[in-house]
């Protein structure tokens, strides 16, 4: 068996004799908490300190990180948000009724002794997030699964930013899952046995004779292991580590998982029924910190490029991976969420200004301001000695923000 290079693992938190958690331990979690919070306020806010938090232990300590940091992850403007869907969006939809079965089921996916109340609003948000999304984006086809991730999106952000967070994460990394067919699907599983192969040759071997295949696997990735898992707790630690890495890191973790039973595993009969029986049942006490690790390693040591050489798996067949750098490359620019405020407010002094201005104009100026002549605007502005001042600090505060901005405002 070749054994992982894998990094040092950080012990976990460390007790006194008095029970009382380490200096240390606690030293480190304000540290980790001044730098995610450094990196939110930063301008462009930097998303690769906020990835290395994500995915490093503890992920994102604490549900209220979680809802600053998931948005500058997926490139979410948390001041433009969707508006909660209306009552249309249940009307005529064809997944309506498969939609309402899988939330009704869905009962063990809230917190115990949540109020049944409660919980039935929150279903109810459930079936329109889902809904909402879908409608939007045609292209998309719901798998029942789908949605275990959105409710364990709506739990931490709520309706509105679930929606958001939803939508990306259905366009991106999401999104060989919801194609018609599940060819796209099959070839993300089909990444599963070169993992196991290059670590261990030998219980890749016992799995290939077994013929138990990879579809034990299945609701692991597709719900980001979120079906699987009895402890909210655990999945939010795996949601921040997903988020801020490449597609397929859940089929790496899955790897690790099976190595990390191989004793197991290579102990049961080799038969396929037996071996898939102890596969599709994942324990719920794994060493998440020490697995999320080796599956780091995992994807450095073996990335997918590598990986579908050796295979002959073709990364241009999904969606996900082709996408995946554009992606990537359209975070590093965010600002600030304190930026986007003032961004934001901006923008409505602006669009009220030009609102009034509109109603005044004779209709000829009326259409040119339509038209978008930025220089016409500037002069009608010039004119306006009641709007002048203001609309001249609103255009002096987006200079000092750069011309990007400025063409935002205009």
């Amino acid at each position: 068996m070749k054994r992982l290079k894998g990094k040092k693992q950080k012990a976990g938190v460390a007790l006194n004799g008095n029970g009382s958690v380490s200096r240390e331990a606690d030293c480190g979690r304000k540290t980790k908490l001044a730098e995610i919070h450094q990196a939110l306020i930063s301008d462009p806010v930097d998303i690769e300190t906020l990835r290395r938090a994500a995915a490093s232990k503890g992920g994102l300590l604490t549900d209220e990180l979680r809802r600053k940091v998931w948005p500058k992850l997926l490139n979410i403007n948390v001041y433009d948000l969707p508006h909660k869907p209306g009552r249309d969006v249940r009307e005529h939809h064809k997944d309506y009724n498969q939609v309402v079965l899988d939330v009704r089921r869905s009962m063990k996916r809230f917190p115990k002794g949540m109020p049944a109340t409660e919980r039935a609003v929150l279903q109810e948000q459930l079936i329109d997030t889902i809904l909402e999304v879908l409608k939007g984006n045609p292209q998309l086809h719901y798998y029942q699964g789908y949605h275990d991730v959105a409710v364990s999106l709506l739990l931490v952000v709520g309706e509105r930013m679930a929606i958001a967070l939803l939508e990306t994460l259905s366009n991106f990394h999401l999104r060989d899952f919801m194609d018609p067919t599940m060819d796209r699907t099959k070839h993300i599983l089909n990444y599963l046995m070169p993992i196991l192969e290059q670590v261990d040759k030998e219980l890749h071997d016992f799995m290939i004779r077994a013929e138990v295949g990879t579809i034990f696997a299945l609701s692991w990735l597709i719900t980001w292991y979120g079906h699987v898992l009895s402890e909210f707790k655990h999945t939010l630690r795996l949601y921040d580590f997903f988020l801020a890495s490449h597609p397929l890191m859940p089929i790496y973790l899955a790897a690790t998982i099976v190595l990390h039973r191989e004793k197991e595993v290579k102990q049961t009969e080799c038969d396929m029924a037996m071996v898939h029986h102890l596969l599709s049942r994942i324990p719920q006490d794994l060493p998440y910190e020490l697995l999320i690790g080796q599956a780091q390693d995992l994807f450095d040591q073996y990335p997918p490029s590598l990986l579908a050489k050796r295979a002959a798996l073709q990364s241009r067949k999904s969606l996900s991976i082709s996408t995946f750098q554009a992606f990537q490359r359209s975070t590093l620019h965010q600002r600030p969420d304190s930026v986007l405020q003032r961004l934001t407010k901006a923008q409505g002094a602006a669009a009220a200004s030009r609102h009034g201005l509109e109603a005044a104009l004779p209709r000829e100026q009326g259409q040119l301001w339509g038209k978008g002549n930025r220089m016409v605007k500037m002069a009608v502005w010039g004119l306006s000695a009641t709007l002048g001042a203001a609309v001249f600090a609103v255009a002096q505060t987006a200079l000092d923000w750069g011309p990007d901005v400025l063409l935002q405002l205009f």
